[in-house]
């Protein structure tokens, strides 16, 4: 599974060929969990309520970039959350 970008200790990676919804994986110490592209929510899974915040802040900033990334299976990586 390829990882997207690495931020305060959150790893965001996106698995092509997955189930839909398109998503991608937030993995943050000994949590997990799959966050849907287009509605920006927690489909599976669950993060602290402030990991959960910085994902979604940084999602919805490269929304476009990782929906893209699911539909053309062109991975490239994206830069983290500052």
């Amino acid at each position: 599974m390829p990882e997207v970008t690495r931020f305060y200790g959150i790893t965001i990676k996106i698995f092509f060929g997955d189930h839909p919804p398109p998503h991608f994986h937030v993995i943050y110490g000994d949590f997990n969990a799959l966050i849907a592209i287009t509605s920006l929510e927690v489909i599976e899974g669950d993060l602290p309520s402030r990991a959960e915040k910085m994902v979604i802040e940084w999602a919805a900033l490269y929304q476009s970039e990782l929906l893209n990334m699911w539909n053309t299976q062109d991975f490239r990586k994206l830069p983290p959350l500052k």
